[in-house]
Order: C-alpha cells, then sequence, then structure tokens
C-alpha cells in the first residue's frame, strides 16, 4: 500500500499547508510518500527547496481516489472535506489522518530549531502570493525594512515593488531569511512559527483581504498581531512599536509523529 500526503495550494493562497506537508513527508521518507498539491508549481517548490521526492498535481482532494489504491494510507490538510467526504475517505482509506486533528498545524522542519547567526534585525514577508497586489496598492512611501519576495508574485512585481524597499530578498532564499531576522512581520501562520522555532520574535498582521488558515496557533504562544490598516506604512509602524518592548511569547516545541509513523509501519 502506498502513502499519500495532500496539501491544498494554488498560486492565490500561501504554501503554508504545502510547507506542514513536506515536514510530514521528511520524516515518513521512509514509506516513500507522495506529496499531493492542487498546483504544479506548490509541487516543483517542494522538490526542489522542501527534500520531497514524489509530488503529483491533483484539481480537489476528491479526485483522490483516482489515484489511489483502495487501502491506501491518506495524510491530508485542507479546507475541502465535508462530513460526507470524510466518512467515504476511511472507508476508503487503511488508514486517515488530518492536520489540525492528528497531526499538530505547528509542525515545522527541524532545521528551523538550529539557532543560527542574526542577518537581518527586521524582515517582512507579506505572503507567498499578492493576487490582488495588496501591498503595492497600501504603499505610499520608502520603507527601510527588507522584503523577502512571494513565490507567486507576479512577473515583474519586483520591479514595482523596489521603489518602495531599499533590500528584496529572493524567495528561494526563505530558510535562511526566515531564519536569520531577528523581528519578522508577516501574514503566514508557518513563517511565523518557524521564526518561533528559530528562537526569533514574530509579528502577525492579519489580512483583511486573506482567509487565514490555523490563526489560532498565533494567539496560542502569544505572537503579537497587527490588524489590517489602511496603509502599509501604519502597519510598519505598529510593527516598529511593538519590537520596542517586545512582549514574553511560548516557546515552540518539536512535534512528535513517532506513534503515527509506527502505524504506518505496522500495515507495510
Amino acid at each position: 500500500m502506498d502513502l499519500y500526503i495532500y496539501a491544498k495550494s494554488g498560486h492565490n493562497q500561501n504554501l503554508d499547508r504545502v510547507r506542514r506537508a513536506s515536514v510530514v513527508a521528511s520524516i515518513l521518507k521512509e514509506f516513500n510518500p507522495i506529496l499531493c498539491t492542487c498546483d504544479f508549481r506548490a509541487g516543483m517548490y517542494a522538490k526542489e527547496y522542501l527534500d520531497v521526492k514524489y509530488t503529483v498535481s491533483v484539481d480537489v482532494i476528491t479526485n483522490l481516489p483516482h489515484l489511489m489504491q483502495r487501502g491506501d494510507i491518506l495524510i491530508y490538510d485542507s479546507d475541502e472535506v465535508s462530513e460526507f467526504t470524510k466518512e467515504h475517505m476511511k472507508e476508503f482509506c487503511s488508514q486517515l489522518y488530518e492536520f489540525g486533528v492528528d497531526i499538530p498545524k505547528e509542525i515545522v522542519d527541524e532545521k528551523f530549531f538550529i539557532k543560527g547567526d542574526t542577518k537581518y534585525e527586521k524582515m517582512i514577508f507579506f505572503s507567498d502570493d499578492d493576487y490582488g497586489k495588496s501591498l503595492l496598492n497600501t504603499l505610499s512611501s520608502k520603507i527601510d525594512i527588507p522584503l523577502l519576495m512571494g513565490y507567486y508574485f507576479f512577473m515583474g512585481y519586483e520591479k514595482e515593488l523596489k521603489e518602495y524597499f531599499n533590500t528584496m530578498i529572493d524567495e528561494e532564499e526563505y530558510y535562511d531569511a526566515i531564519k536569520s531576522s531577528k523581528y519578522l512581520l508577516t501574514s503566514s501562520v508557518n513563517a511565523a512559527l518557524e521564526s518561533l522555532a528559530s528562537g526569533n520574535n514574530p509579528v502577525f498582521f492579519h489580512r483583511s483581504d486573506y482567509r487565514v488558515d490555523a490563526i489560532e496557533l498565533i494567539e496560542k504562544y502569544n505572537i503579537p498581531i497587527i490588524e489590517e490598516k489602511s496603509n502599509f506604512e501604519e502597519i510598519v509602524k505598529e510593527f516598529e512599536y511593538i519590537i520596542a518592548s517586545y512582549p514574553e511569547i511560548k516557546k515552540l516545541e518539536k512535534v512528535n509523529i513517532d506513534a503515527i509513523k509506527e502505524l504506518i509501519s505496522s500495515k507495510n
């Protein structure tokens, strides 16, 4: 039987689910897991940067039975699943695991728990995507904080943003940039948790145009939150104010999924 890991993804949303799923794929690599994404580029990113060996694209989670065999194992991270679909999946799969239920969503790559040197005092990671150019549309003056580019930013978007940011960090440097930024301003829950794991100090800003996955984790770890404002400069001002007297935050511990690993092993 095969092991499939499904992560809802797409060019108009972030890679939080793909990054979480890739961590699990790495932990369970002895079972040759197949990472299923809804977007081909997300799968390519996972293979190139997240050490995932096998990927495949599927439009929606309900198309998985066309790939899988009855009795296969599925781990999934998605908000698409109704109770009816879940019951069908339980009947179809020999084992079924859900992120946020069986696997905590705060799972991050172990590499983030190794403290690195600080390269950036402050950094902004808006998101992996900015489909409506929300960042650009709320800028009116220069911001003297490096911006980590998003993987799904439009072609040519970097040129437009260079008018407002003195330093642009390529999306290919994501891992090193997150680890080496003392204070991170981001709308990505996963990036905030990775920053926390690295011993750094994230600040989360809540985009009004964005449906946030797992925002309860931001509150759980007492990560400061900035609500949407009319312009990005106001968000940056509040960011500066917060880091001037940064609050005490909870430590992120490594997530252990050995019990799931043992159960999967028993079926192979």
